[in-house]
């Protein structure tokens, strides 16, 4: 992800996470440590014609990693891209060294939690209310990266959402960061 992308990305955002939606300040902060050596890493998946569809992000320290964010377009769940979207952190964290990679997802967001599981992370605990304002509490999950395969999809390569038919193309994910 670059700077350019952060326009784009608000609107998905607001779209996506109407009540808890990051702000511009809150992306600029991120990319501010996605450089060489930085603690974050951003990737954005495009159209071919460069619409921005999905985004993702991670921060890497000491060891540990954690999703930030991760994010579809509606138009464009349902064809593989979250996968392939947390693909590249969990690739990521790896070749940046961590042992584990924790996420925090909403406990009633049973599509996201069962990508997360087919990549194998498994649940660690609840953090009540995390999700504000509505209050809504966070299954946080676990994925020990010193048991992941080389190429983290294999086992996870079926769409997001296995009720939906994936009837299009899914866009490509740009490591579109200073150093990817």
């Amino acid at each position: 992800m670059r700077w350019w992308h952060i326009a784009p990305v608000l609107l998905l955002e607001q779209e996506l996470f109407p009540e808890d939606a990051w702000s511009a300040g809150m992306f600029w902060s991120e990319l501010a440590e996605a450089h060489p050596g930085g603690t974050r890493h951003y990737t954005v998946a495009v159209t071919p014609d460069g619409a921005v569809v999905g985004y993702a992000g991670l921060m890497a320290v000491g060891g540990d990693g954690d999703v930030q964010t991760i994010a579809v377009d509606g138009r464009h769940q349902g064809t593989g891209l979250g996968a392939a979207l947390l693909a590249d952190l969990v690739r990521e964290s790896a070749r940046r060294g961590c042992a584990d990679l924790l996420l925090e997802v909403r406990v009633d967001n049973t599509r996201a939690q069962r990508l997360y599981e087919r990549f194998g992370f498994e649940p660690v605990g609840i953090r009540r209310g995390y999700y504000q304002p509505a209050g809504i509490d966070a299954l946080v999950m676990r994925l020990d990266l010193t048991a992941v395969p080389a190429d983290p999809a294999a086992s996870a390569a079926a769409p997001d959402d296995l009720d939906e038919p994936a009837d299009h193309p899914r866009p490509d994910v740009k490591k579109d960061t200073p150093h990817g």
